[in-house]
């Protein structure tokens, strides 16, 4: 049952903030780290102290952050340990898979959360064997929330209009089930 014919229907632009932009990236890198001692083994690697944050750039978003990468490792023929410590600095390009082209771009703001903290997946003594290379795997996830238009049906006559319908959206159960077709209800059917 229709209430309004096309023609009664009135509609209305309103300018909100709305999420205009949305973005993923995973990525996997490398990084070599030259301890004090030449190491002998690796015996532990961790990434601690991730901080970022996030600026738009075009048509993606930029995450510049950095984290601490810590290798404990054995030197002098396996005689003695210490732990390297390096600070690294990275810049992830996000590209926005999803992009309103109709928000208005001055007044976009971006964020971005780390849905996988940079973790250290593989550690090994370099090829040369003075240094450690880590391989390190992140991933963020990226929003813009920019002003935009969306279009609205308005009712003609304000929100008092669906009373004098009688109509009933209350959704309540009052127990009448005398009119289902209990062969509908059987599964086999």
């Amino acid at each position: 049952m229709s209430i309004y014919t096309d023609r009664d229907l009135q509609c209305r632009e309103i300018i909100t903030k709305a999420v205009c932009g949305k973005g993923r990236k995973f990525s996997q890198v490398s990084h070599t780290v030259i301890p004090p001692h030449a190491p002998t083994s690796i015996l532990g690697a961790w990434i601690i102290n991730n901080q970022y944050e996030a600026e738009k750039s075009g048509e993606s978003v930029e995450v510049i952050g950095t984290y601490d990468i810590n290798i404990w490792y054995s030197y002098d023929k396996n005689t003695k340990t210490d732990v390297a410590k390096e600070t690294v600095s990275y810049v992830d390009v996000v590209p926005l898979s999803y992009l309103d082209k109709k928000h208005r771009g001055s007044t976009a703001e971006v964020s971005a959360v780390a849905t996988q903290e940079p973790n250290c997946i593989e550690a090994a003594v370099s090829t040369g064997g003075d240094g450690v290379l880590i391989r390190v795997e992140r991933e963020f996830r990226v929003e813009m929330i920019a002003e935009t238009k969306v279009c609205v049906v308005v009712c003609p006559n304000g929100c008092d209009d669906f009373d004098d319908k009688n109509l009933d959206f209350d959704g309540g159960d009052d127990g009448d089930f005398e009119e289902l077709d209990p062969e509908l209800l059987d599964e086999d059917n």
